[in-house]
């Protein structure tokens, strides 16, 4: 099966979240396949369904006054941050096209595998931890695990939206801002910290890009735009491409 592969730079939240809506509506109607959306955010809080608003930490007014965004969103999870230098994906799939058809669980340990091999792509060896979605390095001795990339999805209708957000070289002191996914015991890290030297955010999205493609089964379509994909669509204003992959 063919993943189009769509990439972009940094996108506001509204405009992202609106052209994933049109992604997932036009893979439901079945007029484009799997599809992978990549791109950054700027400074923006999203709450999914089961989150807790004394998660977030700051006042109303220090976030305006930083210009962060907050967002209540349809995603399962906590609250969570993105912003720069954290790669979001978005993959927009039918979970009816794989055969056999995947389940929800399945689904997310998929998305964490691919996770898994893309940090250790880069030396980075990361784990799961039971009872806890997401993808976190290794402990050992006295060192807990650090939590590296969220995972919130949304399934309706057999089709996927929302996804993950891994830490490639964020500022980690925004997430002092919240209790990152309702879990206070544990440290957030990220690539930049855990690499010597730390990657680029181009390559990480390869690396992000080609582990899907492995994981999921699917061969890789850079798509050079969302013109091509979805006529009636547009690239969200002032938002700029990403770099094309080396697949």
């Amino acid at each position: 099966m063919i993943l189009n592969l769509l990439q972009f730079g940094r996108v506001p939240y509204a405009e992202g979240l609106g052209l994933q809506r049109k992604l997932v509506e036009a893979r439901y109607e079945g007029r484009i396949g799997n599809t992978l959306l990549l791109l950054e955010h700027p400074p923006v809080l999203t709450l999914g369904r089961n989150a807790s608003r004394a998660n977030i930490l700051a006042t109303d007014e220090f976030l305006a006054y930083r210009g962060v965004e907050v967002h209540e969103i349809n995603r399962g999870g906590d609250v969570t941050y993105h912003g720069p230098g954290q790669l979001v994906g978005y993959p927009i799939f039918d979970l009816r096209s794989f055969n056999p058809r995947l389940g929800a669980v399945d689904y997310v340990r998929r998305i964490e595998e691919a996770l898994i091999r893309a940090c250790g792509d880069f030396g980075v060896r990361t784990t799961r931890v039971p009872g806890r979605t997401g993808v976190w390095t290794l402990a050992g001795g006295s060192i807990l695990e650090k939590k590296i990339a969220a995972i919130g999805v949304h399934i309706a209708r057999g089709i996927t939206s929302h996804g993950f957000a891994l830490n490639v070289s964020p500022d980690l002191r925004d997430f002092e801002l919240i209790v990152p996914c309702g879990i206070a015991d544990r440290a957030v890290t990220s690539l930049e910290l855990e690499t010597d030297p730390p990657p680029t955010m181009d390559a990480v999205r390869n690396a992000v890009a080609r582990q899907f493609g492995r994981v999921f089964d699917h061969q890789i379509l850079w798509v050079e735009s969302v013109e091509e994909l979805l006529p009636e669509a547009s690239l969200p204003a002032g938002s700029s491409r990403g770099a094309m992959p080396d697949l």
